[in-house]
């Protein structure tokens, strides 16, 4: 029992230091102040990038063909970002008959592939401080 409530007591102790940081987003290339930006957040865990099966996602307003935001208190980990630009405001990124995006969209790191989306690796950012990034949709 004793050696139970010292593991109980180490495991709260080792989730309270967790060290959480905060990662500002800055997002050009929009097309227009049209719309909203969504933006998800994906651990390696998550299924990077379906939009829906991440970490953390927020809806931000474009302003002067820019979007900005920070997500606060996010813990020490690598992520990927995705981030599209939902120009009709119909909260999915559009795509033709071929599935191929109409609506702008990026990853972190800028990766981009011709004919899929990057690979969590591709977009992987390393957070272990405070950090700002800037991703341009296209």
């Amino acid at each position: 029992m004793l050696k139970t409530l010292c593991l109980l007591f180490l495991f709260i102790i080792s989730q309270q230091s967790a060290e959480t940081y905060d990662l500002t987003i800055i997002i050009d290339g929009f097309s227009s102040n049209k719309g909203s930006a969504y933006i998800a957040i994906y651990r390696k865990t998550d299924e990077f990038p379906v939009f829906g099966k991440q970490f953390k996602g927020r809806v931000v307003e474009i302003a002067n063909q820019t979007a900005r935001i920070t997500l606060n208190n996010l813990p020490q980990d690598n992520y990927a970002i995705a981030v599209y630009h939902d120009k009709n405001n119909n909260k999915i990124l559009d795509k033709n008959y071929l599935g191929i995006p109409v609506e702008a969209y990026g990853f972190s790191n800028n990766a981009r592939r011709t004919f899929s989306a990057p690979s969590f690796s591709e977009a992987a950012l390393s957070l272990m401080k405070n950090k700002t990034i800037a991703i341009s949709v296209k």
